[in-house]
């Protein structure tokens, strides 16, 4: 008899997970679809501006890591190079909670726009926690961090960035809250940078960095 008890109160508690877990869920989308209303990205030098027609509907506060190689120089010596792309997990604020809503990684392009020939290494990516949907970017431009104050006020961080969209998909279940992404702003970078230390040849190091990633959509849509 108590071991059916135990099995029932364990029941329950599953359920009451599963109810607290789409409970979380629920709201973490429901705040996202609010905040499409609501962000409002600093200024930003006309270098990094995005294009008029298009309005920022989420962002996402990165905490991540950009990775160095020792690589040798042309003059005999050793020096730090980027050898990937940033990776890094992107939150928002959820009733005072940090709330992970994407991932920032290095991915094939799975659907590329029109005219658009994907790398074989891939393109910067990054994927909805909440449905799966996936926007691939690419550099436009870039501001050396500390040369605004207002969009990247940190000297010494990885540079301030503005990507374009050459890829979008939508989530297996047709999630599409990174479907519609036209362009993104990396911006309030903090660390990151080069590695200032000796190296030696095939040494590799990450470095940790935070930055803010506002997503932009055209207006129509």
């Amino acid at each position: 008899m108590s071991h059916n008890f135990s099995q029932e109160n364990n029941k329950t508690a599953r359920v009451r997970s599963l109810f607290v877990a789409a409970l979380v869920l629920a709201c973490a989308f429901g705040t996202v679809t609010l905040a499409a209303a609501q962000v409002t990205p600093p200024p930003v030098p006309d270098t990094i501006a995005v294009p008029a027609g298009n309005s920022a509907y989420l962002v996402g506060h990165a905490f991540g890591s950009q990775g160095y190689t020792c690589l040798p120089t042309s003059t005999g010596g050793a020096a730090w190079n980027p050898t990937a792309r940033p990776e890094a997990t992107l939150f928002a604020d959820l009733f005072g909670v940090q709330f992970q809503i994407i991932t920032h990684f290095q991915s094939i392009n799975e659907s590329p726009n029109p005219g658009i020939v994907p790398p074989l290494g891939g393109n910067a990516t990054w994927q909805s926690s909440l449905d799966s949907s996936r926007v691939w970017a690419v550099r436009v431009n870039g501001i050396n961090a500390g040369s605004d104050p207002a969009s990247c006020p940190n000297s010494g961080s990885i540079p301030c960035l503005l990507l374009q969209s050459v890829g979008n998909k939508k989530g297996p279940t047709g999630g599409n809250l990174l479907f519609k992404t036209t362009f993104i702003q990396r911006l309030n970078t903090a660390g990151g940078a080069v590695p200032t230390s000796v190296c030696t040849v095939g040494q590799t190091q990450l470095q940790p960095y935070t930055a803010d990633y506002y997503f932009f959509r055209a207006d129509q849509q």
